[in-house]
């Protein structure tokens, strides 16, 4: 048993993001008719098909990113995730009440990268994009990175690198337009500037009070104890 204790509320945080994370196809629906977003500016953004590889690198780019805090800066990992968690939330409020769409472009070649677009269109409907959660959860990791105390000259780099090609991907594959970029970089900054405040210690002991009586044969204040 008390090998496993110290990953109990890292593992359970990690959990809950991933389970909030798979709610997400419940609110892409037209269900409830659809706003378009389109803007001139948006008309004149070319689809670049190549773009796909970062769009796609978005999955392991969070996962790989919050397993880096977690090791490095146990801080900002649990911070990181409380204000993804918190963002999906508000987004799914959004999208229940604001649903957009975003026109495609045909896809009519049979290259790699076309095949690949193809496998995201399919995959993920062109409904409730805004705000863009690619772009909120990519910003949120980029701030992370920015106040972290692991932070240096090459993790710094690579990540806001990877981070600002994403970002930029969402409009280059058309699965977002700009006000789904813009509206997610300013709920970012606000859920950042909250989060950032939170007393973790606090919260962390809190969590565990709540947690740990459900374990068998485990006194809660052995535990926090330790």
């Amino acid at each position: 048993m008390k090998g496993y204790k110290k990953y109990i509320l890292p593992i359970g945080a990690m959990g809950l993001f991933l389970l909030t994370g798979a709610l997400y196809p419940l609110f892409s629906t037209d269900s409830r008719g659809v706003y378009s977003l389109v803007t001139d500016f948006d008309k004149m953004i070319p689809f670049t098909k190549e773009f796909i590889i970062p769009y796609i690198s978005w999955y392991p780019f969070i996962f790989l990113s919050l397993l880096y805090f977690y090791i490095k800066d146990s801080d900002i990992y649990y911070k990181e995730i409380i204000g993804i968690i918190l963002g999906m939330f508000i987004s799914y409020g959004i999208y229940f009440v604001f649903q957009t769409a975003v026109p495609r472009p045909e896809l009519s070649e049979n290259d790699i990268f076309t095949k690949l677009v193809a496998l995201i269109y399919t995959n993920d409907k062109p409904f409730n994009c805004f705000p863009s959660l690619h772009v909120l959860e990519t910003y949120l990791i980029m701030k992370g990175i920015k106040i972290s105390n692991c932070k240096n000259k090459l993790n710094s780099f690579i990540i806001n690198s990877v981070g600002i090609m994403i970002i930029i991907s969402t409009q280059l594959v058309k699965q977002h337009v700009i006000l789904d970029l813009v509206f997610a970089i300013i709920l970012a900054e606000i859920i950042f500037n909250f989060v950032y405040k939170l007393d973790l210690n606090k919260l962390a002991l809190n969590i565990k009070a709540f947690i740990i009586p459900l374990l068998p044969n485990k006194k809660p204040e052995n535990y926090l104890n330790k």
